[in-house]
């Protein structure tokens, strides 16, 4: 099993500078590849402080200039609020400047509040997404495309440069339903999705759904992968525990109240609201602990065959200490998920 660093740009004071908010994410790429994880994983949220990153190519170059061997992931880039005519030009010149190592996660986007403010209703993410993921791969694929669809429409046109690899970099899909999950495996995809605080036997569906997929696309599924992103941090005490737990519900009140919620942000800041879940469940549903539960927990995980975990470790903690979890989990927690062999178990 792989595991990433997902760079969520959390900015719950304005004082403290978005400039120093990015050179932390920096410093996080920067480690994560010394000590030897498969990737970091790039969000893209506009108009709000909670996983707030405006710009995921931009930074993905920045990255990739910082460092030798990380994957860049961006998890996910919005399809429905760009133009595929310029994105696929963007893409194609991100993949160069990262010398290949880009890996292009898109998705229709799920928070209405910066959708809806960017002149789309959310009602049409869907269809939307659909054409503009037709629209990038023709761009990607062929020369002289022309288009007439629902929300595309234009003459001939070739995106210059040409991309590095045929069809350009690879994709994955972000996906919550096992529906959707099934269909962008048997498509070939890889993807990317999270059980979010669903019930454990939802985690199970997911799996099943991805497996299914992968095994009705043939050929163009054996490769694909799995990736599953969920708030973690490495704690040294029970006390230490007990704090991040505390942060991350206080996040995730945040996070709420943009996805699916009501969208109170004010001038830029997302409120945090009070949550019906206790705190003792979403402490299980968490990747936060000690050494041996964090190896408990992912090896649940590995044995159902997820191919890479994304760890969420911006919540509100300590740049120094966010450090310190990264890579005291590199030292003790991911030696163990080098080579084991996956036995096939289902969640209980």
């Amino acid at each position: 099993m792989k595991f990433s660093i997902q760079l969520s740009a959390d900015y719950p004071d304005k004082a403290y500078g978005g400039d120093r908010v990015y050179q932390d994410m920096l410093a996080q790429a920067t480690l994560a590849d010394r000590l030897g994880y498969d990737s970091v994983a790039i969000t893209e949220h506009h108009f709000m402080n909670c996983l707030m990153m405006p710009a995921p190519l931009q930074f993905a170059v920045k990255i990739a200039a910082h460092t030798e061997q990380l994957k860049i992931i961006t998890a996910i880039a919005i399809l429905p609020i760009r133009d595929m005519r310029i994105f696929a030009g963007e893409v194609v010149l991100a993949d160069i400047f990262t010398e290949g190592r880009l890996l292009l996660g898109v998705g229709r986007g799920n928070f209405e509040y910066e959708i809806e403010r960017l002149g789309i209703p959310m009602s049409e993410t869907r269809e939307r997404f659909e054409e503009s993921l037709d629209v990038l791969k023709a761009l990607l694929e062929r020369e002289d495309v022309a288009w007439d669809g629902k929300y595309y429409k234009f003459d001939p046109i070739t995106v210059m440069p040409r991309p590095m690899n045929p069809g350009g970099p690879p994709m994955m899909m972000a996906a919550v339903n096992p529906e959707a999950i099934y269909h962008c495996a048997k498509q070939g995809y890889h993807v990317q999705t999270t059980p979010l605080a669903g019930r454990a036997s939802f985690l199970n569906e997911q799996i099943d759904a991805f497996n299914r997929g992968k095994e009705e696309a043939g050929d163009a599924g054996k490769d694909i992968e799995l990736t599953l992103l969920r708030v973690g941090f490495m704690c040294h005490s029970e006390m230490e525990k007990r704090e991040r737990i505390q942060m991350a519900h206080t996040f995730l009140g945040r996070f709420d109240n943009v996805h699916k919620g009501p969208g109170f942000v004010d001038s830029g800041m997302v409120r945090a609201l009070p949550r019906s879940q206790p705190i003792d469940q979403v402490a299980r549903s968490l990747l936060i602990g000690m050494k041996q539960e964090m190896i408990d927990k992912l090896s649940t995980y590995d044995e159902l065959g997820v191919d890479r975990i994304i760890l969420n470790v911006n919540f509100g903690c300590d740049p120094h200490e966010t450090l310190d979890s990264i890579q005291y989990f590199a030292e003790e927690v991911m030696p163990h998920f080098t080579k084991v062999e996956r036995l096939g178990m289902r969640i209980a």
